[in-house]
Parts: C-alpha cells; sequence; structure tokens
C-alpha cells in the first residue's frame, strides 16, 4: 500500500523531533546587573548548562533576567514572567526574603522548582540552597580583623541592605565573635544602597564622624569595588572584607587591606544548575536543603594565583 505523502512526511518530522535534544530553560535571578559577583554566577551557570548538557544529552539555556540595580518587586516579576515564559527551574539570589516568598511558592504550586544561591528565601518552598554559612562568615570576618588589629581596637561593620536576610545573618555573626574580645567595641553597623558608590560614600562619611575607628568588618565588598575608596594611609585603620574580586584584590596589594574573604560566586551558578537539573532530569534532591561553600581567605600569600580565577570567571 503506498502511503500519502503527507503522512511520510509527518512521520519524518516526528522521528526527526524525537531524536533531537531536549531543551531545558532555566531562569536565573541575582541581585543586580553591575555586580560582578553575578556576572560570575552568571558565567557558572552557562558554563554548567554546557557540560551537564554534554554529559546528559540535554540543550540547557540560561535565562538571565536580573535587575539593573537591587529590586526585590522586579525580581518578583521576573520569576513570575520566567514561569509564564515555560522556563522549567529557576535560580534566585533574594534581595527581599519577605517581598520574595510568595513568587516563589506560586512558582513552586505551578510545577516550577526553585533553588536560591547567595541570599535565602528560608520561609519559601525552594527545594535548596547554595552559599556560605553567613552567620559562620560573620564570625570569619570578625576573627580575621580581631587578629590583624591584635585583639583591641573600636570596629565599625559595613552591612548594605539590611532587609537582606543573609546580611542579617552575617551582622549577628560579626557580633557574636566580637564578644571574645573585650579589647574591641562594635562603634555600630552601617547600613546603605549596594552600590560601590554609596558604600564609598558611607565609608567616608562615617570615619569623618568618628576618627578614633580602627578596624572595618566588611560583611560585603561593595566599598571596594571602586578605586581610593579608603581614604587613609595604608595600615592606619585595618580593614577585613568579604569577596575578593578584581578591584577588591588592589586593596591588598596596596597595604590597605590585609585579608579578604572570596566566596565562590562562580560556583552560585553552576551549583544552582546542576542542583536544578539533578531535580528536573535525574528526579534527586540534595542530600541536605542548605549547601554550605566555604570562603576563601587571599592575602599577599596567594593574590596572584587566586586573581587567575577572574580571568576565568569573567571570560576575559
Amino acid at each position: 500500500m503506498k502511503l500519502p505523502s503527507t503522512f511520510l512526511f509527518a512521520s519524518l518530522l516526528a522521528v526527526a523531533a524525537s531524536a533531537a535534544p531536549r531543551t531545558i530553560t532555566l531562569g536565573l535571578v541575582a541581585k543586580s546587573q553591575g555586580n560582578p559577583v553575578f556576572q560570575a554566577a552568571r558565567v557558572g551557570a552557562e558554563d554548567a548548562a554546557v557540560d551537564l548538557g554534554k554529559k546528559l544529552g540535554l540543550t540547557i539555556k540560561i535565562d538571565w533576567r536580573t535587575p539593573n540595580e537591587e529590586d526585590a518587586q522586579k525580581q518578583a516579576e521576573a520569576i513570575e514572567q520566567l514561569v509564564l515564559a515555560g522556563a522549567e527551574g529557576i535560580a534566585v539570589s533574594c534581595s527581599d526574603a519577605n517581598k520574595l516568598t510568595d513568587a516563589i511558592n506560586s512558582a513552586v504550586s505551578n510545577g516550577v522548582p526553585i533553588v536560591t544561591f547567595d541570599s535565602d528565601a528560608p520561609n519559601s518552598k525552594r527545594f535548596a540552597t547554595y552559599g556560605v554559612d553567613d552567620l559562620d562568615c560573620g564570625k570569619q570576618t570578625m576573627e580575621e580583623l580581631a587578629r590583624v588589629l591584635g585583639g583591641k581596637g573600636i570596629v565599625a561593620v559595613l552591612a548594605g541592605n539590611q532587609n537582606a536576610p543573609n546580611l542579617q545573618r552575617r551582622v549577628a555573626g560579626v557580633r557574636e565573635a566580637a564578644k571574645k574580645y573585650p579589647g574591641i567595641t562594635i562603634r555600630d553597623v552601617y547600613y546603605h544602597k549596594e552600590t560601590p558608590q554609596d558604600a564609598a560614600a558611607k565609608v567616608e562619611q562615617v570615619m569623618q564622624a568618628n576618627p578614633d575607628i580602627t578596624g572595618w568588618a566588611m560583611i560585603g565588598g561593595w566599598a571596594l569595588f571602586t578605586e581610593n575608596a579608603l581614604k587613609w594611609q595604608p595600615g592606619t585603620v585595618q580593614c577585613v572584607s568579604v569577596d575578593a574580586l578584581p578591584a577588591q584584590l588592589n586593596y591588598i596589594r596596596s597595604g590597605h587591606v590585609p585579608v579578604l574573604l572570596g566566596q565562590q560566586c562562580y560556583q552560585w551558578g553552576y551549583r544552582s544548575v546542576a542542583l536544578l537539573i539533578d531535580k528536573i532530569v535525574l528526579k534527586k534532591d540534595p542530600p541536605a536543603v542548605k549547601e554550605v561553600s566555604a570562603l576563601v581567605p587571599v592575602s599577599k600569600d596567594n593574590l596572584d594565583d587566586y586573581a587567575k580565577n577572574w580571568a576565568k570567571w569573567l571570560r576575559k
């Protein structure tokens, strides 16, 4: 029997479609476009998409929907738009957990699994979160600062967005660790809009009003993303900061900052994609909801080796 040509054509199309690799789109919603840590996370996610796509015979696309500046409402809208666009999973770093929890829960109710990275929404239905232990991060920052201060001094804490739950935990860690050092006094915790310019302006403003400050515990590295943010002579005021971006590394070279604590921001994206693919494709949940990544201390001893990572992380 001779089959109709239209039937044969349709059959060939069906065979071709069945042979094509499955395409999975994952959403990536970071806090802000301009922050290099999130650019590194984006590169990590895209690299994971390539690596896991080859390994599993998939085409994995990363749909990057990050606000230009921190805006939790825009992040919530991005999650809603990604669900409507057919994303099969979403990774998000929450600028404000309270404003994002409903959007996350709605996505999960619609069958879209969510993983958080960097900044969690602990009361949401996300199935996993990846990043530092924020309480320990604050403790480690204070411990390193206490070491270089010799256990005594007046300390200011630079703390970014007051509503970010990860930063709230880091501040608690700083305060807890400081209790071990009776010679150290925390003058105050200083919040600011998370841009390099706002952070640097806050440091300058605080130093002008409090010239007796001898140490800064920066639980985020915003101020050091700019040049000449620290107006004092190297060694006169000590500073330990979270993050170890290329701009920050120059402050080690100049002698202003003895220790940076690098977050594994490339892995924020890489591990988030890996966790989502495990969940969506392999139907596998992580052994624990929280996957902790360690901070990497950077000093003059390992500065040059660490700096080479950024050529990969920012694709330079």
